[in-house]
């Protein structure tokens, strides 16, 4: 036991000043040394009387730098809030909460609440009547609690605002000064950073009293482990260049960044139906089809995840390969955080960007931003990504771990079928198996390299691909998103029972109760035959072919169950370009484009009933731009 303690004591984490019992959940988890925002920020947040403002980029560190201090200030006999942290999303919230749970495991009476939308309000109030010492919260639900009086802060000690910079890109800085409001004047002020933006600056000046500021490396700086690469494509063959780039790497372990929720739907949509693991993670989803897609992700069941700004923040998972920027973001200190998400904790990582010749001017803006060049780099032949993809698989069938009590008893069998093969042959079969694949696929594959002074561009118009509906039919099936399903997932359905490949699918317009979808004409027999008894939950699953146009007003052929709307809008309720459904049932309800999707029980609108613009009202109001879903307030995409 002495010894077990001795070895304890030399651990890093206790050199700055953490006691045994957090140094061990910590050794626990595998840390064996601190990052270096952890070494420089622990010992001066340990004093416990000083504002603090630290700089670093995503994925350094920044949770144990400021939980593991507030585990030796807290006094966990007291049940009454002592430490608020706010941070911009729920992923964000729910990681930093699982972090501070994790490293407080072996400290008796320790209570550790997330708050955030889109989960269950009564819940989280029942834990924090129960007694809890540190609060981690989304502003918008924070507030909803605040305005219900179901907190106290007033012996509130400390107050971390984790991810500043990007709570005020968000919107977050009246909620922030509300939320602040209600805290004592004497409480010390943590605040975490990945840039400087002046309103950061701001915050800084007006809540803290000479904060100590700790900046690792150069402000606004990009992760030093994180290599920056470009490549100039037309605006059309951006989706021909992604699949490119995913397939030069076997091993990708990415994330990919659209602008919009339905750039990641197109995108995520393709890939699948090409034969990717992939799928969408934006702001429309419910908490639980967020919730499995990213367990799907941090499992890595799934190899590339496509999604927005908004949605990603707080995504922290290991060993991300690349971040493949397939639209540059509108903010230029947006891209400091989407690289952020590989290269972390001390490993390495690429950043892609996907450019047109007109987008050049915003890579120079960025590097001068992130003090670091990008490297311009070609696409690889069609030649090059078989030649890497052979020797992937051959590299993965020399290290492939064999059972060997489980194989010998097909051995006989296997030696038989092979028999009349030499050893030569039954090699060059096998590596066929996946090699043919590619070979057919890039035979006579074009060079997809653009220029620098190529002017022929249209903007970023044709970044979705190519969708043509010519040769397919448009079917309704009685599926849809209160089913659970993502366009992914409704795919994956549709092919797997109706025993037709993702290639042979087109558009799919997922909707509330039911859903649209278009297969090539000649499989479409073959389609309805397969689905013969098909159910999901206990009831059949029914496909029938549509009419054009239908749509509002119970129009031809499943159109709409009510109200009006243009092409295919009206189920329940109002709205402009398949506006409405199952947006509001007692009536009203509105949206833009697309708007509304589940987007309340009781009628549009953007306000909660506490008469603020919130972010994750879990449907009290159809939301701005496009719909709101309950989901994560303005500018979400």
């Amino acid at each position: 036991m002495r010894l077990n303690k001795l070895l304890y004591m030399i651990n890093p984490f206790s050199k700055l000043g953490i006691s045994d019992d957090v140094v061990n959940a910590v050794k626990d988890l595998g840390f064996e040394n601190p990052t270096p925002i952890q070494e420089q920020s622990i010992p001066v947040l340990l004093e416990g009387n000083n504002d603090f403002v630290g700089l670093a980029q995503t994925g350094t560190g920044k949770t144990a730098a400021f939980g593991l201090p507030l585990l030796e200030l807290i006094d966990f006999k007291s049940n009454k809030p002592q430490a608020l942290i706010l941070c911009p999303t729920r992923e964000l919230c729910l990681q930093i909460t699982s972090d501070i749970k994790n490293f407080s495991k072996n400290i008796s009476g320790a209570n550790v609440v997330a708050v955030y939308g889109g989960a269950n309000i009564m819940q989280q109030l029942r834990e924090i009547r129960n007694g809890v010492q540190i609060v981690v919260a989304t502003p918008g639900r924070m507030l909803d609690i605040i305005g219900r009086k179901a907190i106290d802060f007033s012996n509130v000690k400390f107050v971390v605002l984790d991810e500043a910079d990007e709570m005020l890109n968000m919107g977050f800085q009246e909620d922030i000064n509300d939320i602040l409001s209600t805290t004592p004047d004497d409480k010390k002020t943590w605040l975490f950073s990945a840039t400087m933006p002046p309103e950061v600056r701001r915050i800084a000046k007006n809540y803290m009293d000479s904060p100590v500021e700790l900046t690792m490396g150069t402000k606004n700086t990009g992760n030093v482990n994180i290599e920056h690469e470009y490549y100039i494509v037309r605006a059309r063959d951006k989706y021909a260049a992604l699949k490119r780039i995913v397939d030069f790497n076997p091993e990708i372990f990415a994330v990919v960044f659209c602008k919009t929720k339905l750039d990641t739907q197109d995108v995520a949509e393709h890939l699948i139906k090409d034969g990717y693991n992939a799928d969408a993670l934006h702001g429309d989803l419910s908490q639980q089809q967020r919730d499995k897609v990213m367990q799907r992700f941090r499992d890595r069941n799934m190899q590339l995840l496509i999604a927005t700004d908004v949605a990603a923040r707080g995504i922290d998972v290991n060993n991300v390969t690349h971040v493949i920027n397939y639209s540059l973001p509108d903010e230029i200190e947006s891209y400091t955080h989407r690289s952020g998400r590989t290269g972390r904790a001390g490993k390495t990582g690429i950043s892609i960007c996907i450019v047109n010749s007109k987008e050049l001017g915003k890579i120079r803006q960025i590097e001068r931003i992130i003090g670091k060049q990008f490297t311009k780099a070609e696409l690889p032949t069609g030649f090059d990504v078989c030649e890497k993809q052979l020797f992937a698989l051959v590299h993965k069938v020399h290290n492939v771990e064999v059972n060997e009590s489980q194989i010998e008893q097909y051995m006989p069998r296997i030696m038989d079928e092979f028999a009349e093969l030499s050893k030569d042959e039954v090699i060059k079969r096998f590596a066929s198996l996946e090699f043919n694949r590619f070979l057919e696929y890039y035979k006579n594959a074009p060079d997809l390299n653009s220029s620098a002074d190529d002017r022929g561009e249209r903007g970023e118009r044709g970044e979705r691909g190519p969708r043509s509906s010519e040769g397919y039919t448009r079917l309704f099936i009685n599926l849809g998103s209160v089913d659970d399903f993502t366009r992914g997932d409704l795919l994956s359905f549709v092919c797997n029972n109706g025993k037709i490949s993702g290639k042979g699918i087109g558009k799919i317009d997922l909707k509330g109760v039911y859903s649209f979808f278009e297969v090539e004409n000649a499989s479409v027999e073959s389609l309805f035959n397969n689905f013969k008894g098909v159910e999901f939950n206990n009831r059949g699953v029914r496909i029938e072919k549509t009419a054009d146009g239908e749509g509002g007003g119970g129009g031809r052929s499943r159109g709409g169950f009510g109200g009006g709307g243009r092409r295919e809008g009206g189920s329940y309720g109002g709205g402009r370009r398949e506006g409405g459904e199952r947006k509001s049932y007692g009536g009203g309800g509105g949206g833009r484009r697309e708007g509304g999707d589940r987007g309340g029980n009781s009628g549009g609108g953007f306000r909660d009933f506490s008469g603020r613009s919130r972010e994750d009202k879990g449907g009290s109001g159809a939301g701005r731009r496009e719909g709101g879903n309950g989901g994560d307030r303005r500018r979400r995409s």
